[in-house]
């Protein structure tokens, strides 16, 4: 298919945008970068403070293993390059929530190279975004201005957690690439573990690169939208400050290469200040770090340790399990779907190429429709993979019907009990009884004999009425097969 082209229009015509992301994504670790500090998230101010991280005289950073261990993993996840020998630079500036007066980062010789993430902005379209770099680097604390009415305070529990920078190319074209990459990303980190993802909390946040040009011509002056904290914000971002440009150009101004905040309530972008380049901030190796040279143990470690990968699953459940592209897409977006999903084949104890097509259509209609509607993830859906597979077998085995599985449904998400106990107390077996389904047919033909004499004149669209009139008298209960076949022998009798 061919990919859809997203331009702006504006007074003297069509724009391109430009945009490229850097992702700060906290790395999952029980401990800081270069300090033993927790980094659990919501503990109260200043209580996950070492006397590294609060800059004491004389205190020296140690890497943390596990840090550099899950970045490299994050490198290898997106097929990159691991650069084996890597340093760490001093970044220097002075902000009250950095109490060493410099970011301790990597700009020379990053840990990871270049990789690539594949995207799918739309149904049928692939894109290739490529990324730059993924460097290790220590976060800053958090000034608090709603603590007091004249002063600022300063929390240092985030000061020394460590993040990874994801850097992209400058590929992407459209708000629907800048989201479908940051939601990739996401699953990705998600799957390999390095990373939770919880935008909300702020453990993942994106600087939001935004230029324009007329289509095919030169790079525009960018812009740097800092710490947007969600994937619809980071499109809103796009394209607003995409316009805002255009509007500056078409009015005969410049861009100005600055620094910018996004407003979620006014949905628009703010200045905040003129861009620094980076050689104010007087990188150099820090003095207190060697550099970092990875052993072939560590990296076959790192290798070994990896999940099976949201592409590869995907092409697994849909080439071996025989799931729709749809479904496999929908099921592989998120780990916590995926691990879901697998549970639930497992409980059937089948084989998954016998029920994995039920189980994919149930959980990507039924439950997930369940759980929009309960305003829930999958993590607290009030029915269990265990409770779902017998759900599945019940239909299977002919014990529920189609409509009966979604009344026991209802019931399962409302008290918790299983499927089979619902069944056995409320009576909603699904009933193959030839005899007991003959003798509604019987009453339902005799009540509407004027019906059957249409039927066999001729009307055979009139046997969807006897089927519907005698589902309803078996109140849903019958089976619509056996209904079917013998509906159909005393109409044409």
């Amino acid at each position: 298919m061919t990919e859809t082209v997203y331009r702006i229009e504006g007074a003297t015509g069509p724009w391109e945008v430009v945009i490229g992301l850097e992702v700060h994504a906290q790395v999952t670790s029980n401990a800081k970068l270069f300090s033993g500090a927790a980094t659990a998230f919501g503990a109260e101010p200043n209580t996950q403070v070492s006397l590294v991280d609060a800059a004491m005289p004389g205190m020296l950073p140690v890497p943390n293993r596990e840090c550099i261990r899950q970045a490299v993993r994050t490198g290898m996840a997106i097929g990159a390059q691991i650069n084996r020998w890597s340093q760490f630079d001093r970044k220097n500036y002075f902000y009250a929530d950095l109490p060493q007066g410099y970011q301790i980062s990597q700009l020379y010789h990053p840990l990871v190279g270049e990789g690539a993430i594949e995207i799918e902005p739309a149904e049928g379209e692939t894109k290739t975004i490529g990324i730059e770099r993924i460097h290790v680097e220590q976060d800053a604390g958090k000034l608090m201005h709603d603590q007091h009415p004249t002063r600022s305070y300063v929390d240092l529990n985030r000061s020394g957690v460590a993040l990874m920078e994801i850097v992209s190319k400058p590929d992407m074209r459209s708000p629907a690439e800048a989201g479908a990459y940051l939601r990739k990303l996401r699953a990705i980190l998600r799957y390999v573990g390095s990373c939770d993802g919880n935008m909300e909390q702020g453990s993942m946040r994106a600087d939001v690169n935004v230029s324009v040009r007329k289509p095919g011509g030169e790079l525009g002056t960018r812009t740097e939208t800092k710490n947007v904290n969600s994937v619809r914000f980071v499109m809103a971002t796009v394209e607003g400050e995409a316009r805002r440009q255009i509007d500056v150009l078409e009015a005969g101004g410049k861009i100005v290469q600055e620094t910018r905040l996004y407003d979620p309530d006014r949905n628009e972008t703010r200045s905040m200040r003129s861009k620094e380049d980076a050689h104010d901030y007087r990188y150099f190796p820090d003095p207190d770090l060697l550099p970092l040279v990875l052993e072939d143990d560590f990296l076959a470690e790192c290798a070994g340790s990896l999940p099976e990968l949201p592409d590869a699953k995907r092409q697994r459940y849909e080439d071996a399990l025989g799931i729709s592209a749809y479904s496999a897409s929908v099921i592989t977006a998120d780990v916590e779907t995926a691990r879901w999903f697998e549970a639930l084949l497992a409980a059937t104890g089948k084989p998954e190429t016998e029920v994995a097509k039920p189980a994919a259509n149930w959980l990507t209609s039924e439950l997930f429709g369940a759980l929009n509607r309960l305003g829930k993830d999958i993590a607290d859906s009030p029915v269990s993979p265990t409770q779902g597979a017998e759900l599945i077998a019940l239909v299977a085995d002919g014990t529920l019907s189609g409509t009966l599985s979604k009344q026991v449904f209802e019931i399962m998400l409302e008290t918790g009990e299983d499927a089979g106990k619902i069944v056995e107390e409320r009576g909603l077996k699904q009933t193959s009884d030839t005899g007991a389904i003959e003798a509604e047919i019987a009453r339902v033909m005799d009540a509407n004999a004027d019906k059957v004499a249409e039927y066999r004149g001729g009307k055979d669209k009139l046997f969807g009425f006897f089927v519907g009139q005698t589902m309803k008298a078996m109140a849903g209960k019958a089976n619509p097969a056996v209904v079917n076949e013998l509906l159909k022998k005393a109409l044409d009798g």
